[in-house]
């Protein structure tokens, strides 16, 4: 089996039933048989490792073709676990746009525990190398920026990392590996939000990371093991599911985002559009090089004469919740959502201003999603007018 689309349907066979099961079962069992006492045994605890997740770690790490996969209760958990290898006084560089809760993390967690960070553009090479201090550890940053979709060189960063002996630790949950493997490019740690494209139906939370290297992968394992945020064998099989279908639903999202930043550089409301397919830009040139694709995720910029809360609050078939990278398109306000924890300095100094839309597109019928924003972007106009009349 060497094909990629293969690999999401079939993973790496288990050989664990008898019964001719398509499927691996979900093995809801917290505690395993020792045949006699101090024999060693594959499982024995279902915190330190489960069949039915088991299957899913084997089958992430088959498919970033790292050595070992980890299977979380959720994204935030699994960068928890990867940061969490590092001791009290490493220092560890990170990109400077990065998903609020990982903010949150890093500066009410990590930084009481003594960890050091300096956040830097890490599409700016220079900056990177300059960090890098004698303590410095690892390199951490998005692929794909949440929400204004900059792109890092995953290829470049690795070779400053190697260079000093340093970590480069990727979350690429905005591309999965359908679109780009990091470890191939030369990162040693690759973390997704599972709950988001890889399981891809809103019905599960989960987060993995895999890891190139053996003894990076045993100081994973131990913090899974130790901090418990495991995920259980039922939604080990939700992301399981999810997975078999990541290369269909993965065209579609492209296919149907390319369409929306096409309709939306036709509107005059819209003043900006963050899309990494959109040519005559680095973040455009590193994504043709590094990627199959650039995502599903739009984002872009409500004129400010406009009200971009009444704007996405109109809308009826997308709909307004956090999240992102399900079947079904999802539209937030970063600013007063996903984003909500940085403070206003913050918010100014990364860019999210309160006309900033992130949209998630899902995979319905393009026309149905344009006819919705299009339907929102006249409401917009109605309202001006009224407005204006009533002046």
């Amino acid at each position: 089996m060497t094909e990629f689309d293969t690999k999401l349907v079939h993973g790496k066979p288990q050989h664990d039933n008898n019964t001719g099961a398509v499927n691996v079962p979900i093995y809801n069992s917290s505690t395993y048989i020792y045949p006699k006492v101090g024999a060693k045994v594959d499982y024995d605890y279902e915190r330190s490792g489960n069949p039915t997740r088991n299957y899913l770690e084997e089958q992430v790490a088959l498919l970033e073709n790292g050595v070992r996969g980890f299977a979380f209760s959720s994204g935030i958990a699994a960068i928890h676990a990867v940061l969490s290898i590092f001791k009290a006084g490493d220092h560890i560089i990170i990109g400077k746009e990065i998903y609020g809760g990982t903010f949150r993390l890093v500066n009410e967690f990590f930084k009481r525990w003594d960890l050091k960070f300096t956040e830097v553009d890490t599409q700016n090479l220079e900056e990177v190398e300059q960090a890098i201090q004698p303590n410095t550890k690892a390199i951490y940053f998005e692929s794909f920026t949440n929400p204004l979709l900059k792109v890092t060189s995953v290829k470049d960063v690795s070779k400053i990392a190697k260079q000093h002996g340093l970590l480069t630790i990727v979350d690429n949950t905005f591309l999965t590996p359908y679109l780009q493997r990091p470890l191939d490019l030369g990162a040693d740690v690759v973390i997704h939000s599972a709950t988001k494209y890889l399981s891809g139906h809103s019905d599960v939370c989960a987060g993995v990371a895999v890891a190139k290297d053996p003894k990076i992968a045993e100081k994973i394992y131990f913090n899974q093991n130790s901090i418990g945020a495991v995920l259980s064998p039922e939604d080990s099989n939700l992301v399981r599911r999810g997975i078999q279908t990541l290369g269909v639903r993965m065209d579609r999202h492209l296919s149907n985002a390319a369409k929306i930043v096409k309709f939306l550089q036709s509107r005059p409301e819209v003043s900006k559009i963050y899309y990494p397919g959109i040519e005559g830009s680095l973040d455009h040139e590193i994504a043709e090089d590094e990627t199959n694709g650039y995502g599903g995720i739009v984002s872009f910029e409500i004129r400010d004469d406009f009200d971009a809360t009444k704007f996405v609050e109109g809308l009826r078939i997308i709909q307004l919740a956090v999240s992102l990278g399900a079947v079904e398109s999802l539209v937030e306000v970063p600013y007063k959502m996903s984003h909500a924890e940085l403070s206003e300095k913050d918010l100014k100094a990364a860019g999210i201003s309160h006309q900033l839309l992130r949209l998630s597109v899902g995979i319905e019928d393009p026309k149905d999603l344009i006819s919705d924003l299009a339907c929102g972007f006249e409401q917009l106009l109605a309202n001006k007018i009224v407005l204006r009349l009533s002046k």
